[in-house]
């Protein structure tokens, strides 16, 4: 081998084995990676302006979200009733035909009178809405009852002697307490 052959690969080894040397080497910046500031000023201008973009299509996208919430917030207190009001229009249809028939025999128009009540105890029901009826002699509940007077009798004391307007409740909330009268304490 030649001396000139050597020298290439002892260059080599040198930077190899000198670890400082090779970092310097790698480090070193070429002109490609050097950025002037204006150059740094328009890359951050632009990455504001995306940033700044980005949060103004994120704030219309929540105020959306929001608009579109109470809208439907809206509607659902507008149109809850309409399932409900549904289920009551056969009933009114029983009532007008009752009106408009000739009142013949009482028998008949009582009949017709039943029938009308299921269909509106159906609608009650298929609406979630119950009858409070207490019988006689069931304990006062103050949570369903409400107590008209309290009357002397031979029941045990704080019982239903009578009811005298039925109540009702919507899924457990009650809309109207049932008005009963309770036996007082002896």
């Amino acid at each position: 081998m030649t001396q000139e052959n050597q020298n290439p690969s002892t260059e080599q080894e040198n930077t190899a084995a000198d670890p400082q040397a090779q970092a310097s080497v790698d480090t070193a910046p070429t002109e490609a990676e050097v950025k002037t500031p204006e150059q740094e000023i328009a890359e951050l201008n632009q990455k504001l302006t995306e940033m700044q973009d980005n949060y103004l299509r994120a704030k219309a996208e929540g105020e959306n979200i929001r608009r579109r919430a109470a809208e439907d917030v809206s509607k659902a207190h507008k149109f809850a009733i309409e399932s409900f009001a549904e289920h009551l229009v056969p009933v009114t249809d029983s009532l007008y035909a009752a009106l408009n028939a000739e009142a013949v025999d009482a028998k008949a128009f009582k009949e017709g009178l039943e029938i009308t009540l299921k269909q509106l105890l159906s609608a009650f029901e298929k609406g979630r809405m119950s009858e409070i009826n207490p019988a006689v002699g069931d304990k006062f509940d103050p949570h369903h009852h409400q107590a008209i007077a309290s009357v002397p009798s031979d029941q045990e004391a704080n019982t239903v002697v009578s009811v005298l307007q039925r109540g009702y409740s919507i899924a457990d909330r009650i809309l109207r307490p049932a008005l009963v009268t309770v036996s007082a304490p002896k």
